[in-house]
C-alpha cells in the first residue's frame, strides 16, 4: 500500500503497546506510515470491553491490525471480533489483519467472521510466542530460576514475535497478502523444558523447568491474585491446546516473508544480551 493508495490515513494497531503491536507500530513508523495505537491509555482510547470506544478509534483509519485481549480463546471473543469487524467495514475500513492462535477452535471462529466481513483480510495463525519468556507472564518465573507449568513432553514450534510483526507489516502494506492465511511457527519444535534449558544456557544462570499439575498451576496463579477468568483461560491453554495438536512445523513465515523463521536459540541469545533475564553469569 502506497501513501497515495490510502491517502496517508493511519493504520490502527489494536494492542499497540503489546508484544506484537508495539513491533508493528515501530515498523510502520519506519516506513513513514501513520499509526494509531488502540489501547485504553491511547487517545482516542480503545477498550474491547467498552464498545462505545470502538468508533472513535476506528474513525478515519485505512487498515486495522486486530489483536484481541486477553486471547481469542476467551469466551465471547469471536462475537466481539465479529461486531468490531462489522463496525470497521461499515466505517470504510478496507483491510483487516487478524492475530490468531493455532489449535484454538474459538480463534478459528474469529477467523471466520473476519473472512466474512467484506474487508480485504489476512489471518496470522500463530504458535506460542518465544517472547512469553522475556516480555510475558513467564518472565518472573525465569528470573526466579524455576518455570513451573502443567505441561510435559509436548513439543511446540515457538514463534518469534519479530516474525509475526514482519508478516503483519507485509500484510498491512502489500496487496499480495490479501486473502491469505499464514500459519506462523518457528523452524523447530521444543518442549517447554527444552526452551527453558536454552534460556539457562544463554544466560549462564541456573533456570530449571518443573512439571506441575493443573490444580497446582491454578493455585499458583491465584496466589498472584490474577482474575479468575484469566486463571481459567491460562489453564485451558496449557491443558487443552497443548495436547499435541500443534506438534508440527509449517512454512507460513517463508510463504509470507520469503525467508526462514527465526530460531529459538537466536531469540534466547539476543534476549539474554539485553539483560532482561539478569546479568550473564
Amino acid at each position: 500500500m502506497t501513501a497515495s493508495q490510502h491517502d496517508m490515513k493511519p493504520v490502527l494497531i489494536l494492542g499497540g503497546t503489546g508484544k506484537t503491536g508495539r513491533r508493528i507500530a515501530e515498523q510502520l513508523a519506519q516506513h513513514n506510515l501513520p499509526v494509531r495505537i488502540g489501547s485504553r491509555s491511547a487517545t482516542p482510547s480503545f477498550d474491547w470491553e467498552d464498545r462505545a470506544s470502538w468508533a472513535g478509534a476506528v474513525e478515519g483509519v485505512s487498515a486495522i491490525y486486530i489483536s484481541y485481549y486477553p486471547d481469542l480463546a476467551a469466551p465471547g471473543a469471536a462475537e466481539a471480533v465479529g461486531a468490531f469487524a462489522e463496525l470497521a467495514v461499515g466505517m470504510g475500513v478496507k483491510r483487516l489483519v487478524l492475530l490468531s492462535g493455532r489449535g484454538e477452535p474459538e480463534a478459528q471462529q474469529a477467523e471466520a467472521v473476519v473472512r466474512q466481513s467484506g474487508a480485504d483480510w489476512t489471518i496470522l495463525r500463530c504458535s506460542w510466542f518465544m517472547q512469553n519468556f522475556s516480555e510475558g507472564f513467564l518472565l518472573d518465573a525465569v528470573l526466579a530460576g524455576e518455570v513451573a507449568l502443567p505441561v510435559g513432553a509436548i513439543r511446540e514450534p515457538f514463534i518469534d514475535t519479530d516474525d509475526i510483526a514482519d508478516a503483519a507489516v507485509a500484510a498491512l502494506s502489500d496487496d499480495r497478502h490479501i486473502g491469505q492465511l499464514y500459519e506462523l511457527t518457528g523452524p523447530r519444535m521444543l518442549t517447554f523444558a527444552d526452551a527453558v534449558a536454552e534460556i539457562s544456557a544463554a544466560t549462564g544462570r541456573d533456570v530449571r523447568f518443573v512439571e506441575i499439575s493443573a490444580d497446582e498451576f491454578k493455585a499458583g496463579l491465584a496466589e498472584q491474585r490474577l482474575p479468575q477468568d484469566l486463571i481459567d483461560l491460562l489453564a485451558m491453554l496449557f491443558t487443552e491446546v497443548l495436547d499435541g495438536r500443534n506438534q508440527h512445523v509449517v512454512d507460513g513465515v517463508s510463504r509470507a516473508l520469503g525467508r526462514p523463521a527465526r530460531d529459538f536459540t537466536d531469540y534466547a541469545n539476543n534476549a539474554a544480551a539485553t539483560g532482561i533475564w539478569g546479568d550473564k553469569q
